[in-house]
């Protein structure tokens, strides 16, 4: 047994080099194929530019730029990208080129895990499919006429809160962190027109349904920006190497179990006005294009992300200051506003 382990583990390591050989010498001949492709650094063998791609990202593409011009290409493993950093080139890539340029990277998260097999708005590629999609959420999902009939969730979280920051103040001047506040307005907003509940803040009438909600969706955002390696080198995709997949694949059952239960529950609760029910009456219609699944997506396409949270700060913060030549004495309160709006 031991001997028959020990060969085994010989030509594992004999095969390596070889294998590691031909893969260079693929990504190398794959290389000289390419015609007419704008410049780029010096690439090494399997990870291409990966190496040169340090932190902050967005002040090293630009150092790239400045050595190799507006546009040029970098090899990021099996896929190769191309930057452009002038203004008339970028309209030219979204005018002219935008066809060429409309297709995303099939990614291993969206392809098996988050996007229902690449069929959503945000991962399908350009086609008949993408279209159906876009004319689907143009005229039918957020057309004007759609918009101003749900006018009236909209006003009704904007009294909410107004409601609320009177609450606090009501006895005397306070200080309110209204970034919160705003993040729970816009996330109701969205998720009453979706589906007629509120997830957010305070009046929630289903507690332990809005936890998992509000569980799934800090999960989604921790884990779909998390880096995974077989995107990029495919033939490392069976080795997960940080547990990511896994993770990836808990969150999918928990999330198709949660939009699932909503699209069923909206199925005996008919009179809603919400973007399930809408597709539930084109599901009755067409059956065999409106699926559970591409409900799902769809739901998928909205920018559940708390948007103000952990985001990558792009700002400079070389400024310069001075004093004030008369020091701040006015200050402007709130609660003339408050009161007049709830009078």
């Amino acid at each position: 047994m031991e001997e028959h382990y020990g060969t085994m583990q010989i030509l594992c390591y004999s095969l390596l080099p070889c294998l590691l050989f031909l893969l260079s010498t693929k990504f190398l001949l794959h290389k000289r194929k390419k015609r007419n492709l704008p410049p780029s650094p010096f690439a090494l063998p399997i990870i291409g530019h990966l190496h040169l791609l340090k932190l902050p990202i967005h002040r090293t593409l630009d150092s790239l730029s400045k050595k190799y011009g507006p546009i040029f290409s970098l090899q990021l493993g099996s896929y190769l990208a191309v930057v452009v950093s002038s203004p008339s080139m970028v309209e030219e890539c979204f005018t002219k080129n935008d066809i060429v340029l409309a297709n995303r990277p099939h990614f291993v998260g969206g392809k098996h895990i988050l996007s229902y097999t690449n069929t959503t708005m945000g991962s399908v590629g350009y086609g008949e499919l993408w279209r159906n999609l876009r004319r689907i959420s143009a005229l039918e999902i957020f057309s004007s006429s759609r918009l101003t009939s749900l006018f009236s969730i909209r006003s009704d979280e904007v009294n909410i809160l107004m409601r609320r920051l009177h609450s606090i103040s009501s006895h005397s001047y306070a200080k309110v962190e209204l970034k919160s506040m705003f993040l729970d307005l816009t996330s109701n907003v969205i998720m009453r027109m979706v589906a007629g509940k509120r997830y957010y803040g305070e009046d929630v009438e289903e507690i332990e349904e809005a936890r998992i909600f509000r569980e799934i969706v800090k999960e989604f955002f921790e884990y779909i920006t998390m880096a995974n390696v077989g995107d990029l080198i495919p033939f490392l995709q069976w080795v997960d190497f940080t547990g990511k997949l896994k993770k990836l694949d808990r969150l999918n059952k928990k999330m198709d179990m949660f939009f699932q239960g909503l699209i069923d529950e909206h199925r005996n609760h008919r009179e809603r006005s919400t973007m399930i029910n809408s597709f539930l009456t084109f599901q009755e219609q067409q059956p065999e294009y409106y699926t559970d699944e591409m409900i799902k997506g769809h739901i998928l396409c909205f920018e559940w992300e708390r948007v103000g949270e952990d985001k990558i700060d792009m700002t400079e913060k070389t400024g310069i200051t001075m004093s004030k030549v008369e020091p701040l004495e006015l200050m402007c309160k709130a609660r003339p506003i408050l009161n007049m709006l709830l009078s």
